[in-house]
Formats: C-alpha cells, sequence, structure tokens
C-alpha cells in the first residue's frame, strides 16, 4: 500500500455521512490542509469529533462555517461564533463532553476498552441518557468509546513508514485520534526517510497510519 497520498486522495477516504476526528487544539496541531480539501470538496453530513470548533478561519472552524458538519462532539465551542449559532438554530446538533472525557473515550475506543467510568459530570446535566455505576461507595458515570470512520491528524515530521515526531503543544489530540479511527491519514509538515527520525522521539508508530500527505508542499 502506497502510505505517501496527495490531498485529493486523501479527502477521496471521506464519504458523506462519515464520522470523522480532526487533531488539533484551537488550530495548534490541526491538519489545515486537508481541512481545506475537505471543504473544497464538499464533503456533508458529517459528524465531527475535536477538541474544538477553532476560529470561523482557522481549523474545524471552517468546516462549521461551510455547513458541513450535521453533528458535532467537543469539548469547546466558544471561540467560533457561527457553531453557537447553528446549535441554537438547530442547524447543527453538539454534544459537549468535558475535555479529560473527550480524551479518555478516544483513548478507550483506541485501547479497545468498552468505555470509561469517570465522577465528572455526576450531578450534572453530563449524567443524562447515561449509566451510572458505583465503585467502593463513589458514582461514576459510564462514558462510551469514540471511534471514528477516519481521523485527520497532524505530524511535525514523518518517515515514509509514518512513524510520527510531534513538536511542542501540536501533539495534543492527535496521538490518542490515531489509535481510535479505521483509516488514519496524517498531513506531516516534513517527510523524510526512515531512520531520519530517533527511535526515541517516535510518538505514534507508523503500524496506525494508513496514509500520509506532504503538508510542507506550497
Amino acid at each position: 500500500m502506497e502510505k505517501i497520498i496527495n490531498i485529493e486522495e486523501a479527502v477521496n477516504y471521506i464519504k458523506d455521512g462519515m464520522t470523522i476526528m480532526i487533531g488539533g487544539f484551537l488550530g495548534c496541531g490541526t491538519p489545515h490542509k486537508l481541512v481545506d480539501g475537505l471543504i473544497e470538496k464538499g464533503v456533508k453530513d458529517l459528524t465531527l469529533i475535536c477538541n474544538d470548533s477553532g476560529f470561523p478561519e482557522v481549523g474545524a472552524g471552517k468546516l462549521v462555517v461551510n455547513k458541513q458538519i450535521k453533528k458535532l462532539i467537543a469539548s469547546h465551542v466558544g471561540t467560533n461564533p457561527e457553531t453557537g449559532r447553528q446549535m441554537n438554530e438547530g442547524e447543527m446538533e453538539v454534544v459537549l463532553v468535558p475535555q479529560g472525557t473527550l480524551a479518555e473515550r478516544i483513548r478507550a475506543a483506541g485501547a479497545g476498552l468498552g468505555g470509561i467510568l469517570t465522577p465528572t459530570g455526576v450531578g450534572t446535566i453530563v449524567e443524562e441518557g447515561k449509566e451510572k455505576i458505583d465503585v467502593n461507595g463513589e458514582t461514576y458515570l459510564l462514558e462510551l468509546p469514540l471511534r471514528a470512520d477516519v481521523a485527520l491528524i497532524f505530524g511535525d515530521t514523518v518517515d515514509k513508514k509514518g512513524n510520527i515526531f510531534y513538536k511542542g503543544a501540536t501533539r495534543n489530540f492527535n496521538t490518542l485520534m490515531a489509535t481510535a479511527a479505521d483509516v488514519v491519514i496524517v498531513e506531516a509538515k516534513n517527510i523524510v526517510e526512515v531512520g531520519e527520525i530517533d527511535q526515541n522521539n517516535v510518538v505514534t508508530p507508523g503500524l496506525y497510519v494508513d496514509h500520509m500527505v506532504n503538508g510542507g508542499v506550497e
């Protein structure tokens, strides 16, 4: 299987109605060129799992503005007024998940777990419709795993086998999402030969990565 593909080939994996994950934190560590490719393709009715809906002109927020998202699962939407407007007008379903819970639900999917137990949200509207379990006298919510059809992530340096090095805070949700989707596509700032990344600096092994695109090409 050819791992290095172009943007058009990458976004062709995503069809109307799919569930996708997009890495990043307010645009930091977001695969911006893959997002732009989705906008150009016009794929719609997507369920998007991400940390936040970015800004109207940055990151996953651009997909919200373009009305390509049917359902958004995120921990924060306050930086994108269009997200709030669509939510309040009933144009898009928004599920707000505490950030730690969001991370753990994605991790659970990647680890093959049936869910996680967390006290976060007990006694609030977060618990509505969820199973509560008592453990040693404490009450926890059962939060189910979150998995996607396709994960679009970003890596600073990626070798030709898909091993990823992340620079600083850009790793954020990318590392978790790389384990929790049927197809994982990484936008690489730099693509290098195998062996050019010190093995101690590899955070996401290439076995998780199906394809990569060269994000450094202008």
